[in-house]
């Protein structure tokens, strides 16, 4: 597996990485196919094997299902494996429990750390643009 420095953060990370959508999922996102807990910690697996050490999942996954199995999965794990996970849809019924406010960004931030297991999000990316939310 080839590697590449990430921007200026300082990650080296594998040139492919491992998208965790269909992890534990449920309603649309298990149309595209559902992945069983065991089925997805041996796809991790064999990733890992292979060189991967990126996986790619998003608060939105299921509503956090995606993030929680990734937690159960990496939790044993060395922290080699990184995680990157975004924010930007809906989480609840509430005008602010959307977009990319920084009250959004914080809630949703401190949620997926609890969901992931982990004391650290290795990339946070904003999944879609927010119109409603200034760039400043």
């Amino acid at each position: 597996m080839e590697y590449r420095q990430l921007g200026r953060s300082g990650l080296k990370v594998s040139l492919m990485s491992l998208g965790t959508m269909n992890f534990s999922a449920e309603g649309f996102f298990g149309m595209i196919g559902s992945l069983p807990m065991k089925d997805a910690a041996r796809l991790v697996d064999v990733a890992v094997d292979h060189g991967v050490n990126l996986l790619d999942t998003s608060n939105a996954y299921t509503t956090g299902k995606s993030e929680e199995a990734v937690g159960e999965i990496l939790k044993d794990r060395s922290n080699q494996i990184l995680v990157g996970t975004k924010v930007r849809f809906a989480m609840g019924e509430g005008p602010n429990e959307q977009g990319l406010s920084r009250f959004h960004i914080i809630e949703q931030c401190e949620a997926s750390l609890k969901r992931l297991k982990r004391d650290r999000i290795d990339i946070y990316f904003l999944h879609e643009w927010d119109g409603m939310t200034p760039v400043e």
